[in-house]
């Protein structure tokens, strides 16, 4: 007999997020779509088997006014929540800002998320949520200057991303900080439409590297590993790959960066 979980996910109708869901929804279990794209996550589940059992709720991580609005909605429908899986992400080639003014990167990757799992804190607390955040080996080129969290002085696809899913590590050892049970992980280097976000030289070296990635469905194995079985509590803030503890980078092992990622991560999403 299945222990049935109800798991929240965001980016869930392409990629990793995809492969994820497919997975943890023929395993049994009950899934919320936070998405971008309401009827494109129609589209993707009209023909599932237990489709039944697949929620859907607009999410727009890149308009905090929308993940506010998303969070809300969680907490009225959702009266235990054992899983928030923060799946989505991007990267891009040229500086770009989210709809309230911030680099994409940041946006999309940490503070759409951020929010989010602010807002839905009172559920994960009474349900003992287990939140997962999709991570990246990208987080070691991760070097955040504090003073430009926005990369208005110097931008670059690989800082933008790099300091993104370093944020991503750092938030999960504050969630365990306070209390909450969190991982995160690198799925892996996936053959995807990922590279093709890419700069000139890197874009070459991601193609030359395609024969050696994994499909979604293989990055999507420590995903569905960490949803579904009960880990013990010293791997609590643990970063992930290939379903085995990984030493992250020491930055992101940094109690003072992380403290200040929160404390400048509250800030930004103040009134929001």
């Amino acid at each position: 007999m299945i222990n049935t979980k109800t798991i929240a996910i965001t980016g869930a109708t392409s990629g990793i997020g995809l492969a994820t869901s497919e997975e943890l929804l023929k395993k049994g279990h009950h899934l919320i779509f936070l998405v971008r794209n309401t009827e494109k996550a129609q589209e993707v589940i009209a023909n599932w088997d237990k489709k039944e059992n697949v929620s859907i709720i607009k999410c727009d991580l890149a308009d905090l006014k929308s993940v506010r609005k998303a969070g809300e909605e969680l907490l009225q429908k959702a009266e235990k929540l054992d899983v928030l899986i923060n799946n989505a992400g991007g990267t891009f080639n040229e500086r770009l800002e989210s709809k309230d003014g911030f680099e994409l990167h940041l946006a999309v990757n940490h503070l759409g998320h951020f929010l989010l799992t602010k807002i839905l804190m009172p559920l994960l607390e009474k349900s003992n949520t287990k939140v997962i955040n999709v991570s990246s080996e990208a987080h070691r080129a991760g070097k955040p200057d504090w003073s430009d969290l926005n990369l208005k002085k110097k931008y670059s696809t690989i800082a933008g991303y790099g300091n993104a899913k370093l944020y991503n590590v750092l938030f999960t050892k504050s969630l365990a900080d306070k209390g909450l049970t969190s991982y995160a992980l690198h799925p892996g280097v996936i053959d995807s439409g990922f590279g093709d976000s890419l700069p000139g030289f890197f874009k070459l070296m991601w193609k030359l590297g395609k024969p050696f990635m994994k499909t979604t469905r293989e990055g999507a194995s420590t995903s569905i590993y960490l949803a579904t079985n009960d880990l013990p509590t010293d791997k609590n803030g643990a970063y992930f790959k290939d379903k085995k503890v990984n030493k992250a980078s020491s930055l992101a092992n940094s109690q003072a960066a992380r403290d200040r990622l929160w404390e400048e991560s509250e800030k930004m999403v103040e009134g929001f």
